[in-house]
C-alpha cells in the first residue's frame, strides 16, 4: 500500500537535496578546474586561466605523458608501495584484531590498549628514530623502506577488532564441535565474514599509502624512487615552466585515475561495512 502524501515531508527532502547539491559542487569545483586546465593549451594558460571552460581544448598534455614524462615510473612506484602497505596492513590487522577479539592470552587488555595510544600519536613525534633506524638498516631508497612504515595501522587493529567482537560466538562455539582448532576457525569460519571490513580497511589504507607525502618525501631521495606524490611535486618547479601548467595537472588527473577505479569498484564494500550487514 502506497504511503499517504506528505506535504512537509517533501518539501523537507527537497531542501535536503538543494543543501547536498550546493555542498556537492563546492566540493567538486576544484576538481572540475583541474581537469578543464588539464585540455587546454600551454601557451593560452600562459595568458590567463579565465578560459579554462570555454573551447578550443586539445589532448596534447596527455599525449606528452605517454611520449616521455617520467610519470610512469613514479606510477609503479605508488602502485607497489601501496598495495604492498594494504596487503599487509590486511594480513596484520586481521590477525592482531582476531586474537585481541576471541583468544585469551595474558595482558591482553593492556597490549590492546598500547595499540590505541597509536592512534593518538602523530607520525611526526617519531619521525627522526623512524629515519635513523631506517638508516642503520639501510632501508632508504628501496620499497620495503617505503612500505613497512605502513603496515602498522593502530585503526585497522582496532577496526578489525570491533568487527571480531561483533560476530557471534556461536558461530566459534558450532566450529568447536566439528574439532576445529583456532587458526581453522579464523582462517575458514571468522575471516570470510569480516570481507566489508577488510574491503573498507583497504580501500582506506590504499588511499592513504598513494597519497602519502611525507614519509616518502624523507625516505625516498633517488628520482627512480620517487613515489606519484613527490614525483609531482618535483615537477612543480620544473615541468610547469618549460612544459606549462596544462601538462602538470595532467599528471595530477593521471595519477589520480587508479584510486577513482579502486573506490569505484569496491564502494558497495564499503556501504555494507558502515550499514553493519556484515553479519546476518
Amino acid at each position: 500500500m502506497a504511503r499517504p502524501y506528505d506535504p512537509d515531508t517533501f518539501t523537507a527532502h527537497r531542501r535536503l537535496f538543494w543543501i547536498s547539491a550546493v555542498f556537492a559542487v563546492i566540493m567538486l569545483a576544484p576538481v572540475a578546474w583541474i581537469v578543464g586546465l588539464s585540455f587546454k593549451d600551454n601557451a593560452e594558460l600562459m595568458v590567463g586561466t579565465q578560459s579554462v571552460f570555454s573551447p578550443p581544448y586539445t589532448l596534447a598534455n596527455y599525449v606528452n605523458i605517454f611520449k616521455s614524462s617520467s610519470v610512469f615510473g613514479w606510477l609503479w612506484n605508488s602502485i607497489i608501495v601501496a598495495t604492498g602497505q594494504t596487503i599487509g596492513v590486511l594480513i596484520l590487522s586481521s590477525m592482531a584484531g582476531y586474537a585481541f577479539a576471541r583468544l585469551e592470552f595474558p595482558f591482553r587488555k593492556t597490549l590492546f590498549i598500547i595499540v590505541l595510544f597509536g592512534l593518538a600519536v602523530p607520525e611526526q613525534a617519531i619521525i627522526i628514530a623512524r629515519h635513523q633506524m631506517f638508516n642503520w638498516f639501510a632501508l632508504h631508497n628501496t620499497y620495503l623502506g617505503l612500505i613497512l612504515p605502513g603496515m602498522s595501522s593502530a585503526f585497522g587493529v582496532y577496526l578489525m577488532t570491533q568487527f571480531f567482537r561483533a560476530i557471534p560466538k556461536e558461530i566459534d562455539e558450532a566450529a568447536l564441535l566439528d574439532n576445529a582448532s583456532a587458526w581453522r576457525i579464523f582462517w575458514k569460519v571468522l575471516l570470510p565474514l569480516t570481507l566489508p571490513a577488510q574491503a573498507t580497511l583497504g580501500i582506506f589504507t590504499f588511499l592513504m599509502a598513494w597519497n602519502d607525502y611525507w614519509w616518502p618525501l624523507i625516505s625516498a631521495t633517488k628520482k627512480e624512487m620517487f613515489t606519484l606524490t613527490i614525483g609531482i611535486a618535483s615537477s612543480q618547479s620544473n615541468f610547469a615552466q618549460s612544459e606549462g601548467l596544462g601538462f602538470l595537472t595532467a599528471q595530477a588527473v593521471f595519477a589520480s585515475l587508479p584510486v577513482v577505479v579502486v573506490y569505484i569498484f569496491f564502494q558497495r564494500h564499503i556501504v555494507t561495512a558502515v550499514s553493519g550487514g556484515a553479519v546476518k
